[in-house]
């Protein structure tokens, strides 16, 4: 499994077009710079879902937040995910990780607002 870095693109005022990556691996560990203002855009043409894992690396009380998870549909699947409190969602170096569960068909592009 390999960590791999994704870069967000900064949303301006006039707009920008999202650049998306499309070669994605069920077995990496993807990172993303959270300073709070992040989104995750996914889109899925292929025929199964796929199931985002967030990790949610902090403990309240002793206790381990779930992680969370969201479903891109499959097919024409188009989902937003996001903003992501760093307080909940950033490893120790303030990062936000996530991994797929299914790739055929999946691009995401990181946006931050």
């Amino acid at each position: 499994m390999a960590d791999v870095r994704l870069t967000p693109q900064t949303l301006v005022p006039t707009g920008i077009t999202p650049s998306y990556t499309g070669s994605l691996s069920t077995s990496n560990t993807y990172q993303v710079r959270n300073t709070g203002r992040c989104l995750l855009h996914f889109k899925k043409a292929a025929a199964v879902d796929c199931t985002v894992t967030i990790t949610t690396p902090k403990t309240v009380g002793g206790l381990a937040l779930a992680e969370q998870t969201v479903t891109v549909p499959a097919s024409t699947g188009d989902k937003m995910i996001g903003p992501f409190p760093p307080s909940i969602y950033n490893n120790s170096i303030g990062d936000l990780e996530f991994t797929l569960s299914d790739i055929d068909g999946l691009s995401v592009a990181v946006v931050e607002m």
